[in-house]
């Protein structure tokens, strides 16, 4: 079995914001204990600014600008990995270091590349510790979390199983800050939205993900036919019950039987959406029952601003969103290309509003029935 860990940064850090040694130790000895009985381990882990941060001691506490969070994971990724090579080598174990960018999946050379490179390391015994590359990312392309880079890396891998380690049993029934009898949720499917209400925002103050975020990285990882499991990084032997699917371990969410391809795993789930479509019921039997591209004479109307090669969510007659996909005209010369035939359009315009390769519907009750990038991004 190939199985993908992400840890997150409540979890591998202390409460000053350094590395927890106790934390990854612990980690550690449970992928050694796997890699023992025959299983292929990836580390996807978070907590590189973090210790960044504790590391320079910024005055005014944690700060809040890109660029200086950037220089702060240049400083903390290290001192992260320091803690994992020892961790590892106190099991007999290699670590390597891989830090990825969106375009490593987003690109089919780099996506090749990258599979290759950690694959390779896992024939050599090793075990790859993979992060995003913070310190060089580009604000407006990056995977904005560690809970969408390690659904990327399952389905990069083929992997059998992610676990999305963090610091509560899973997904709970409501809110345990307000609901003292909040109950552990073991088993979602991929298309049961109505529990986004309970997930919750952003988790704890140094990560940038949080209920919410796992749930939509779980779902990812079953639109790539694999299974997902969230729960708590210190339960003991988590990793081991999760992977012989031991009952209360975190919550499931089982694969779907429909499988996407890395790129429009990205389209549909991590690419903010900058702006909608409305289509008419005609051009949405086109896109769902014959996989065609979205023609900008079956766009009625649509809403935001964007330009061309950002993303764009697709909705039908009753304003349910069942498609998004990565826009080929601009939303500012709309009264050139909206309700024109491909004969009426100015030369200089692409003869389609979304081309199939970039398009990705999401269908029979998975999330197409509500935003599925949970966002947009003005411009």
């Amino acid at each position: 079995m190939i199985l993908v860990a992400k840890i997150g940064t409540s979890s591998v850090t202390a409460s000053d914001g350094s590395v927890d040694a106790t934390a990854v130790g612990k980690l550690c000895a449970e992928v050694a204990a796997l890699r023992r009985e025959g299983h292929e381990v990836v580390v996807v882990s978070s907590g590189a600014v973090t210790a960044g941060v504790a590391a320079l001691r910024p005055a005014g506490g944690r700060p809040q600008d890109p660029r200086t969070l950037q220089a702060l994971s240049a400083i903390g990724q290290h001192r992260l990995m320091r803690v994992y090579d020892d961790a590892f080598a106190a099991e007999g174990l290699l670590a390597g270091q891989v830090l990825l960018a969106p375009l490593d999946f987003g690109e089919r050379r780099q996506y090749l590349h990258a599979r290759a490179t950690l694959l390779r390391l896992l024939e050599l015994g090793v075990v790859p510790v993979v992060n995003e590359n913070d310190a060089v990312a580009d604000d407006e392309i990056r995977f904005g979390d560690n809970d969408r880079l390690g659904a990327l890396v399952a389905n990069l891998l083929g992997a059998d199983l992610l676990v999305l380690l963090t610091d509560t049993p899973g997904l709970l029934s409501a809110d345990p800050r307000r609901t003292a009898n909040a109950s552990l949720v073991e088993e979602v499917t991929a298309s049961d939205r109505d529990l986004e209400r309970v997930a919750g925002g952003p988790g704890s103050p140094g990560g940038s993900g949080g209920m919410a975020s796992k749930l939509a990285a779980a779902r990812m990882a079953a639109w790539s036919g694999v299974r997902a499991v969230i729960a708590a990084a210190d339960r003991p032997g988590v990793l081991g019950d999760a992977v012989r699917g031991r009952p209360g371990v975190g919550t499931v969410v089982q694969a779907h039987e429909r499988r996407l391809g890395a790129r429009k795993l990205w389209i549909a789930f991590a690419l903010p959406a900058a702006g909608r479509v409305l289509v008419p019921e005609g051009a949405r039997r086109a896109l769902v029952e014959h996989e065609a591209s979205l023609l900008p004479v079956g766009v009625v109307a649509v809403e935001g601003e964007w330009a061309v090669g950002d993303a764009v969510e697709i909705a039908g007659p009753d304003g349910a969103v069942f498609a998004k996909g990565i826009a080929s005209l601009p939303s500012a010369r709309r009264e050139e290309w909206m309700r024109r035939r491909t004969s009426e359009l100015p030369e200089d315009l692409a003869s389609e509003m979304v081309h199939r390769d970039n398009l990705v519907v999401l269908t029979d009750g998975a999330p197409g029935e509500a935003p599925v990038s949970g966002g947009r991004r003005g411009r």
